[in-house]
């Protein structure tokens, strides 16, 4: 996690179209002692780009990029399972895992929420399922030469469950009925993005945008007063455009959908979006969701929760529990857009 950038971000004449993407508006005019600074580099496989409201300042800046590169760094060394000597890989890598395994405090609030959303959703949201990700080719393990067959997928999904999963508070652990492979890669973003946001505060910064792939979180107001205005990117695979803007001035917003990643085999397309229930990617006609909520790693879950679930059972989950979520549905050839109650007086005209 190197070669970071600072610029002043001209939110006037640039946007970031990612997953998420960052909408500018035109015509701001800042005062030179208050800009937005654009800070970015590479992280988790993606790379991060933090916004902050400060003056010319360039040792600031600096240290703000210090501090957010090794926040990022303990967040990668904890929960990656693309590294062999995280915490994460050394748990999983245990073949007894019978006994309560001491674990770090930020890897315990990650794996309780997890748990949390995993019970809210009925298991559609699963960290356990990594094994069965990975036998799809969507993990470290390399691509398949042909996608999996019953028995295979029968095995996988055998060793994987959420419930087989305990957690003790103080002192921070954990145990497991059957010893387990968890994936953290559904809600890790999401943590890295609030664990940067913790720092930025912690230093004095009040107006933020942060965002990782994707996954974004804002506080205060830009420089000329107005809000932080964000896009739902239109789920199609060729081109980036906007589906709507959606304004924050705190909270956080996350995306999920099936048009990004996947691969194709024999002429079928394969999301990396597993369905707990069946080991198979899903199928269904929900394009993309996105969910604004307190933090990052709880939108982060409940987007790729809502999106395994599908529109009509998601729809009536996050309306029941006053979620705000957004679900973009594939409808004859087109797209339809529908969301929560909970989810209105975020959307700008």
């Amino acid at each position: 996690m190197t070669s970071r950038m600072f610029r002043p971000a001209r939110v006037a004449v640039a946007s970031v179209l990612m997953t998420l993407a960052l909408v500018a508006l035109a015509g701001c005019s800042f005062e030179k002692q208050q800009q937005i600074w654009e800070i970015a580099g590479p992280v988790f496989g993606t790379r991060y780009h933090i916004n902050v409201v400060l003056t010319d300042d360039e040792a600031s800046l600096e240290n703000l990029g210090e501090g957010i590169t090794e926040v990022l760094e303990e967040v990668d060394a904890s929960m990656s399972t693309w590294r062999e000597d995280s915490e994460l890989s050394r748990l999983n890598g245990r073949e007894d895992q019978s006994d309560w395994i001491d674990i770090s405090v930020p890897l315990h609030e990650v794996l309780a929420t997890a748990v949390d959303v995993s019970s809210l959703t009925g298991g559609a949201f699963d960290i356990t399922i990594g094994p069965v990700v990975n036998l799809w080719g969507f993990g470290p393990e390399a691509r398949p030469d042909t996608v999996p067959d019953d028995d295979e997928l029968a095995a996988r999904l055998d060793a994987t469950g959420y419930e087989k999963l305990e957690l003790r508070a103080e002192p921070p652990a954990i145990r497991a009925s059957k010893s387990q492979y968890i994936d953290l890669s559904a809600i890790a973003k999401g943590y890295g993005v609030d664990a940067v946001v913790r720092y930025l505060e912690n230093a004095g910064v009040a107006s933020y945008l942060v965002e990782i792939g994707g996954e974004v979180r804002v506080n205060g107001r830009k420089p000329d007063g107005s809000a932080w205005r964000l896009a739902i990117e239109e789920p199609v695979s060729e081109q980036r455009q906007i589906n709507r803007v959606v304004a924050l001035d705190q909270h956080a917003m996350a995306t999920s959908g099936d048009y990004r990643n996947y691969y194709e085999s024999e002429g079928r397309r394969y999301s990396h979006t597993i369905d707990p229930d069946t080991g198979r990617p899903i199928v269904h006609n929900l394009a993309s969701v996105t969910v604004i909520a307190e933090n990052t790693m709880l939108a982060d879950a409940l987007a790729t929760g809502f999106n395994v679930m599908g529109y009509e059972r998601a729809q009536a989950l996050a309306t029941r529990e006053n979620i705000a979520a957004y679900f973009i549905v594939r409808r004859d050839g087109g797209f339809e857009s529908h969301h929560t109650p909970a989810f209105t007086s975020y959307l700008t005209q």
